[in-house]
């Protein structure tokens, strides 16, 4: 075995290939052909007789629910209003309903007297009409019921029976109704597999329904299968035959068609073995060296092209392996970018604690006193009143600078987050309101509770933050929902709205340090948001909202999943 050794994967599956396949596949593919042929013979005569069978049966189920639909109508007490002329037209409207409820099953339900005049009707302008019956063609009881079939006549069956006389009226009148004859064609063209025709006939040989016929001459050439009817439940049978007819070509065609290629496979199979081979060497080999170029090219540039795809599953687990090997690598080096942020943040906080605050601080206390001198101007008021409000703003902006720099460790507690949400939504409410939005709140828990290990405080800052996003970003008017969801594996919170939302090239900076979309913003919100959330062990993404909008989605690992801190 030692020349496998200096064989490439390609020629190795060729050799096996040819190896393992060409000898045994003719000895397999003839004795195949020849047990192939009796059981497929055997099989569609068996398949022909289950079809007819079954589609008879069929038709005996829906002749009986037919029948008995016509013999309980003819029982119902709104049947009575015919004996005093349907004067408030109830019966016609009762016809009219039960024409509706039952789509395409009956083309039209008549209440007649003796001599054929129409009383009520599924149709109005029938009324008062003549209706002109077929020939009476057979006649079934249905328990104390008589019923009578006429002819087949446009496509229509009609099927009579005389109205239960309760109030001992001389004058007899009938229950009329005409099935759609389409519902048997159904049943029939159900029954169609390939090349074939279907026949209904009664006990008379006369055709009921039937599909597209053969052409007469091929009869001697098919194969026929029949069934009778056996009745349903308490019905007994019409004695309606069902007949399948089948060319005897189609049926033999597989058995023809696996001779030729028994035929073809004894002359060429050397050649058809070496051209399956090839392309089958190909498909395991060149995803391997696409895999290969992949992996150089990162290397070498840096920048991730698209994966290659297809290939067996072997290949597929490592292309997957490789694609996410990289994409840990390109977020660890985003994490080291927006570390190199935040440390800049904390360098410009650790200056402008002490070189900033103090000198804000005189300029604040300097405005406030002047402001309570006497005999200071309007204007100059409202001066020291910007100088103050300026000053507070960026006081703010100092302490937002040192919070993102330098996070406060962790209180971890026991926390409801349903409470904690609702407290949130709370204190925001006035702020909602004086920009008309509508803040809603939905907990997909049966749970009164939801306890989290969470700090309380820090993730009150999160939702805070989320929220008074949304608030300010959105026009008067606008809606946010906050839902939170108990999942198997972790609790998810989302913030949505219905705004403009944030284009999709952004997602992925809206959590940097210093990238704002709104007017006047630093862009350290949403990082600091990430940063809490990732402290708690989770994950935070944006995305599109249901309504359009943005949506912001928090996932938190249970209670009994958190780390130690």
């Amino acid at each position: 075995m030692f020349f496998l050794k200096n064989l490439s994967v390609k020629q190795l599956l060729l050799s096996t290939f040819m190896l393992a396949v060409l000898i045994p596949s003719i000895t397999i593919a003839t004795l195949a052909f020849v047990e192939a042929r009796n059981v497929l013979e055997f099989e569609i005569k068996h398949d022909l007789n289950t079809r007819a069978i079954a589609a008879m049966d069929e038709i005996d189920r829906m002749v009986f629910e037919r029948l008995q639909n016509v013999a309980s109508w003819s029982q119902l007490e709104v049947m009575q209003d015919a004996r005093i002329g349907d004067i408030d037209k109830r019966l016609s409207t009762f016809l009219t309903d039960l024409k509706n409820n039952y789509s395409g099953v009956y083309s039209g339900l008549y209440v007649i007297d003796q001599r054929n005049k129409i009383i009520s009707s599924s149709e109005s302008s029938a009324i008062n009409q003549t209706l002109k019956l077929t020939d009476r063609w057979e006649q079934v009881s249905l328990n104390t019921t008589h019923l009578d079939l006429y002819s087949i006549r446009d496509e229509k069956l009609p099927i009579s029976t005389m109205i239960s006389n309760e109030f001992g009226a001389t004058q007899p009148y009938y229950l009329v109704v005409y099935f759609n004859q389409q519902q048997l064609k159904q049943v029939l063209n159900h029954a169609i597999a390939g090349r074939s025709a279907v026949i209904l006939r009664d006990s008379h040989h006369k055709v009921i329904a039937n599909t597209a016929l053969l052409q007469e001459g091929d009869y001697d050439q098919t194969i026929k299968a029949n069934a009778l009817s056996e009745g349903f439940r308490s019905f007994k049978s019409l004695n309606w035959q069902l007949e399948i007819i089948k060319y005897r070509n189609d049926v033999l065609a597989p058995i023809k068609q696996m001779g030729l290629i028994i035929l073809a496979l004894s002359t060429m199979i050397l050649l058809i073995s070496f051209l399956v081979a090839i392309p089958v060497a190909k498909h395991i080999t060149k995803p391997i060296s696409k895999l290969t170029i992949f992996a150089k090219n990162f290397v070498s540039s840096g920048v991730q092209s698209k994966p290659p795809e297809g290939g067996p599953v072997e290949i597929k687990e490592m292309t997957a392996a490789f694609t996410s090997m990289i994409a840990n690598l390109e977020k660890s080096q985003e994490n080291l970018t927006r570390a190199a942020k935040l440390a800049v943040v904390g360098e410009m906080a650790a200056a402008m604690s002490h070189e900033v605050r103090t000198p804000l601080g005189i300029i604040r206390s300097s405005a406030q006193v002047l402001m309570r001198e006497p005999q200071l101007t309007k204007e100059g008021r409202e001066v020291c009143g910007f100088v103050v409000s300026e000053t507070e703003r960026l006081n703010k902006l100092v302490t937002t600078l040192i919070d993102a720099a330098k996070p406060r460790a962790l209180d971890l507690r026991p926390n409801d987050i349903i409470q904690l949400v609702k407290h949130t939504i709370a204190l925001l409410q006035a702020e909602a309101v004086k920009k008309n939005i509508r803040l809603h709140f939905e907990a997909s828990t049966v749970l009164n509770e939801l306890i989290l290990n969470i700090d309380a405080e820090q993730m009150t800052q999160v939702l805070l933050n989320l929220l008074l996003n949304a608030i300010q970003i959105l026009p008067e008017g606008g809606q946010v929902w906050v839902a939170i969801s108990n999942m198997q594996s972790h609790i998810q919170i989302s913030v949505a709205d219905n705004g403009v939302g944030i284009p999709e090239d952004k997602r992925n900076h809206v959590f940097d340090p210093f990238f704002s979309q709104r007017a006047g913003g630093i862009g350290l919100g949403l990082a600091i948001v990430r940063q809490i959330v990732y402290a708690h062990f989770g994950e935070i993404f944006v995305q599109e909202s249901p309504q359009h909008g943005a949506e912001f989605i928090i996932r938190l690992p249970h209670l009994n999943n958190n780390h130690e801190i």
